[in-house]
């Protein structure tokens, strides 16, 4: 089974952490409609903004498919990112947490 791997930061209150999950999810399957099939879906927390772009860069390098979300309330700021390529990347995070 695939798994929608999504990154969203740590940074932004709880609730609105959830909101942008669920933008990259919505983003993810409207660009991407055949890459995940409603399989296992894991949120992942990242730092900060710097933090997350610095895995957007990264995923670009390595030529990782990956949707963005970025915040229209927050001048357009990236607030997360989906992908289904589990990596080193991946696997170096920590499951997003309510805190």
């Amino acid at each position: 089974m695939k798994k929608l791997f999504v990154l969203v930061r740590t940074d932004l209150n709880p609730a609105y952490r959830a909101v942008q999950a669920g933008h990259a999810v919505a983003e993810f399957v409207l660009n991407r409609p055949t890459s995940w099939s409603n399989e296992i879906l894991v949120y992942l927390g990242v730092k900060s903004l710097f933090s997350l772009e610095v895995i957007k860069n990264k995923f670009e390098k390595d030529k990782i498919d990956f949707i963005e979300f970025r915040e229209p309330d927050l001048e357009n700021q990236l607030t997360a990112i989906a992908t289904v390529n589990e990596n080193k990347i991946i696997t170096k995070l920590n499951l997003l947490k309510d805190e």
